[in-house]
């Protein structure tokens, strides 16, 4: 693999955002110092990347944007009105966030207006994934409920009742299925019936996870190990230290031949793994790795858009988002636990609503 340039960018407890270039050799990576970006007045609570923009979110309820591109801070975010708890973007087009304040909201990053504001939980919204087809996202909060929203419409899809508070939430690549974090215990549901399908249990409170490629789940928690995990078996297939103390955050991306995970821990160090996504899986070994000095919170790896990512296809026949994309244009229909939840078609025209809620 030729020398590629990415970044890694991470927040901190002490308000500062970091940058770093990564340049990748045959045998080692480096990290080098890129940037460093002090415009939060409290710690960093989320950040995400696209191939264009880095967002961060922060207990001092704003949103800041920074241009990878020009390289320039790019302004604030102010809609919520608490604790930015998650960001996501939707390709390049689109980001989510949640916060504190109940709201989710759907940002054009074109002109960085809102174009949807949801109150979606009572309480917190502490989590949110969108579905790889972006027409579906699902939201948990400290209602104890675990939601799925209609983003053509910005509705409200179906609301789930699951007796606590979940603090993670994610589709699976290919959409098919998605996990529900609730302190140690990862549920494993499947879209078609909106059922769990297995249940995993960490040894500690999970802190931050990612999956790898369809059926592979990398799982960090309140201690020094990255645990893998199998959705299809609902088992742990690998176990290894990472670092020195608890693990706060992973990401990963793939290349042509391996997938890189990305872990991030208190102890300041951010760390790249390489592992080889074969039926046995190997233990993950060190790629590089840099000490930031800062007691880190959150992670995102920053591809630009000349670094091009070969997503593995998935082992199983799962559907793909594709496929997903059309049986939801085509049907506008997604069976939710025995509920029928009709997305609008955008190419009709619309019947006129009734009056009332």
């Amino acid at each position: 693999m030729a020398a590629a340039v990415l970044g890694l960018v991470a927040g901190s407890y002490e308000q500062i955002i970091v940058g770093y270039r990564v340049k990748t050799g045959e045998k080692e990576w480096t990290a080098e110092a890129d940037f460093t970006h002090h415009t939060h007045t409290a710690s960093i609570s989320a950040v995400a990347a696209s191939q264009r923009f880095v967002v961060t979110g922060s207990k001092d309820e704003t949103i800041q944007l920074y241009d990878m591109k020009k390289r320039t801070e790019h302004g604030a975010l102010l809609h919520h009105d608490g604790t930015i708890t998650c960001l996501q973007f939707y390709g390049d087009s689109h980001l989510l966030s949640g916060a504190e304040d109940g709201l989710m909201c759907v940002w054009s990053t074109k002109k960085w207006e809102c174009l949807k504001s949801i109150k979606a939980h009572k309480g917190h919204v502490t989590s949110l994934s969108v579905h790889p087809s972006g027409k579906l996202a699902l939201s948990v909060g400290t209602d104890k409920t675990l939601r799925t929203w209609n983003l053509v419409n910005g509705r409200s899809a179906f609301i789930k009742n699951i007796k606590q508070n979940a603090h993670i939430v994610r589709w699976s690549p290919d959409g098919d299925k998605y996990v529900v974090v609730i302190n140690d215990k990862v549920d494993i549901y499947k879209l078609e019936t909106a059922s769990v399908t297995g249940t995993i249990t960490n040894p500690k409170r999970i802190s931050s996870l990612k999956f790898l490629n369809n059926s592979i789940l990398a799982v960090a928690g309140d201690d020094e190990s990255v645990r893998l995990c199998d959705v299809e078996k609902a088992k742990w297939v690998c176990e290894f230290k990472a670092h020195e103390t608890r693990v706060k955050a992973v990401d990963s991306f793939t290349t042509e031949d391996y997938c890189v995970l990305v872990t991030a821990s208190n102890d300041g160090f951010i760390k790249m793994w390489k592992i080889h996504l074969k039926e046995k899986l190997e233990s993950p070994t060190l790629l590089g790795e840099v000490n930031t000095s800062a007691r880190l919170t959150c992670l995102a790896v920053w591809i630009p858009s000349s670094v091009q990512q070969t997503d593995e296809k998935p082992a199983s026949e799962a559907t793909t988002s594709k496929d997903l994309t059309q049986v939801l244009a085509k049907k506008r229909r997604v069976q939710i636990a025995a509920e029928e939840v009709i997305l609008e078609d955008e190419s009709k025209p619309k019947k006129k609503k009734k009056s009332g809620k």
